[in-house]
C-alpha cells in the first residue's frame, strides 16, 4: 500500500505519538509498504532513526500562529511562507510552542479543526498541492491524532484516499480549552470524524471513552495496542545491588510525579526497604522545571535527596540503560491515560510495573500480567503495592518475565504494524466499492 502518515512534532521534546508513529512507519516500510511520513507543526523529535527525515514540515507552527493572529499573514508570498517553515527555525522556537497550555489556544484549535474553512486554509492547499506532486495517489492517509483532522475532508475529496485517524489523548486537551471553544471544538471534531473511513484506538478503554464523547458506536473504533521497536531492549543479567524505583514519562504533575515522590517518602519512612533509590527520568522542558524543583525540595526536606537521581531528556541508548537499572516502575498518571509507552519499555526490560487502577492501565496489566494495580490517587496504597513487589523477589521475577513475553508477542511495532496494515487494507477494500465524492 501507498501510505501517507501525518504526525505532529513536539518541539524538541519526546512525545508518545511521535515515538509510536515512527516505530510503526519503520515496520511498515520493512514489510514492503510505501510510506511517506510528514511532520506537522514542528519537526519530529525521536530517539530512533527519524522516518520523516527529508520531508518538509506542513502547517508549520510559525505560519499557523501568524495566520491565526494577523490577516495579511494568510497572503504571504510562498518564498516567505517556506522560509518560516524552515526546520531549523521551527526547532529554535519549538520548545516553547510545544508546551503552550490548551487554555491559550482555543480559537486556534477550532480554526485548525475547521480545515479548509479555517484561517489556515492556505496550509491545507499547500499539503494537497505537495501530495499531488510527490505522492498523487496514496491509498491511505493516516492522522496521528484526531486534532489534526482539519485537512481530511479536502484530502479525501481530491485524492480519493482512505482517511484513518488514531485517537489518543484528545479529550484531555479539548477539555482544557476555555469556553466557548471547548464546546465548539468537540462539535466540529464529531462532525469531521463522522466523515473518516477508519478510527483506531490504542486501548478499549479509550475507544469506549471517545465513542461516548463523540456519539459513536464503540464497535466502530478498532483497537490496535501500541508497540515499540524491541531492538536494543533486553533484560539485565542481574538485579541492581540497591533496589531502584523508577519513573519515566514527562516530568510533570499530570503524569503523577508528585504522587510517586509521596509514595517513595512513605516507603522510606516505614524502613522496610532502607536502601531504596528513586530514579526520575523523562522529558523536562522549561514549563515543568518549577514543579520538578518543588519535588526535589520536598525530598531534601525529608532527607532522601542523596538517594534520588534525575535523568531528563535521555537519548535512546541512555533510556534503555535507565530502564535496565530499575527494580520496579510506576507512573501514576492523574488523567485518563489512553495507553502509556513507558509501560512497554519497562516490560521490554523485564521490569515489573505498579499503576493506578484507572484509565487504560488495568487493561494493559490484565493482558500482560506484568504488574500490580493500586487505588487511584492514593499514594499510601501505591507505596504498599510497590513494597509488595520489592519485598517478594519471586513475584517481581514472575511479573518481569510476563512483561517481556507480552512485548515479544503483542506489544511490539511489528505486531502493531501488521494490525494497522490489516485495518488499512479492509478500509481500502470498502472504500474502492464507493464513489469518490466531489
Amino acid at each position: 500500500m501507498r501510505i501517507v502518515q501525518l504526525t505532529p512534532g513536539a518541539g524538541g521534546m519526546y512525545c508518545g505519538n511521535c515515538l509510536r508513529d515512527n516505530a510503526i512507519v519503520a515496520a511498515l516500510r520493512r514489510h514492503g509498504h510505501d510510506v511517506t511520513m510528514l511532520p506537522l507543526y514542528l519537526p519530529l523529535t525521536t530517539d530512533e532513526p527519524d522516518q520523516s527525515a527529508g520531508s518538509p514540515v506542513f502547517f508549520g507552527g510559525i505560519n499557523v500562529y501568524l495566520e491565526q493572529r494577523i490577516p495579511f499573514a494568510r497572503r504571504l508570498p510562498k518564498w516567505l511562507h517556506r522560509l518560516l517553515d524552515s526546520p531549523r527555525l521551527l526547532r529554535w522556537v519549538g520548545t516553547a510552542a510545544a508546551q503552550t497550555h490548551p487554555s491559550k489556544v482555543g480559537a486556534l484549535t477550532v480554526s485548525m479543526l475547521r480545515g479548509e474553512e479555517g484561517r489556515q486554509a492556505s496550509e491545507v492547499d499547500a499539503l494537497v498541492e505537495w501530495l499531488f506532486q510527490h505522492q498523487p495517489h496514496p491509498d491511505v492517509i493516516s492522522f496521528s491524532n484526531a486534532l489534526l483532522i482539519g485537512p481530511a475532508r479536502r484530502l479525501k475529496s481530491q485524492l480519493g484516499s482512505v482517511i484513518a485517524v488514531t485517537l489518543q489523548g484528545e479529550d484531555c486537551f479539548l477539555d482544557a480549552l476555555a469556553e466557548p471553544h471547548r464546546t465548539d471544538a468537540w462539535k466540529i471534531l464529531a462532525e469531521r470524524l463522522a466523515e473518516v473511513d477508519l478510527l483506531i484506538s490504542p486501548s478499549r478503554y479509550y475507544a469506549d471513552r471517545m465513542a461516548e464523547r463523540l456519539g459513536l458506536a464503540a464497535e466502530s473504533i478498532q483497537v490496535v495496542p501500541n508497540g515499540i521497536n524491541l531492538a536494543g531492549w533486553r533484560v539485565p543479567d542481574a538485579q541492581p545491588v540497591q533496589p531502584v524505583l523508577g519513573f519515566f514519562a514527562r516530568l510533570c504533575a499530570e503524569k503523577g510525579l508528585d504522587h510517586l515522590v509521596d509514595a517513595y517518602c512513605r516507603i522510606r519512612q516505614r524502613g522496610r526497604i532502607p536502601n531504596l533509590r528513586l530514579h526520575l527520568g523523562g522529558g523536562l522542558g522549561p514549563s515543568d522545571q518549577p514543579f520538578v524543583r518543588a519535588q526535589q525540595q520536598r525530598l531534601e526536606r525529608e532527607g532522601w535527596a542523596s538517594q534520588v537521581e534525575l535523568f531528563p531528556n535521555l537519548d535512546h541508548a541512555s533510556k534503555q540503560a535507565f530502564f535496565r537499572r530499575l527494580s520496579v516502575l510506576s507512573v501514576p498518571a492523574h488523567y485518563g491515560e489512553a495507553f502509556g509507552l513507558y509501560l512497554l519499555e519497562a516490560m521490554a526490560s523485564g521490569v515489573p510495573v505498579v499503576q493506578p487502577d484507572t484509565a487504560a492501565f488495568p487493561e494493559i496489566i490484565e493482558q500482560s500480567q506484568a504488574g500490580l494495580l493500586s487505588r487511584p490517587n492514593d499514594p499510601e496504597d501505591l507505596s504498599l503495592r510497590i513494597e509488595e513487589v520489592l519485598l517478594q523477589p519471586d513475584l517481581a521475577a514472575r511479573l518481569g518475565r510476563a512483561g517481556r513475553n507480552a512485548v515479544e508477542k503483542r506489544y511490539n511495532n511489528v505486531a502493531a504494524a501488521h494490525r494497522v496494515a490489516d485495518h488499512f487494507a479492509a478500509a481500502l477494500a470498502t472504500r474502492r466499492t464507493q464513489p469518490v465524492s466531489a
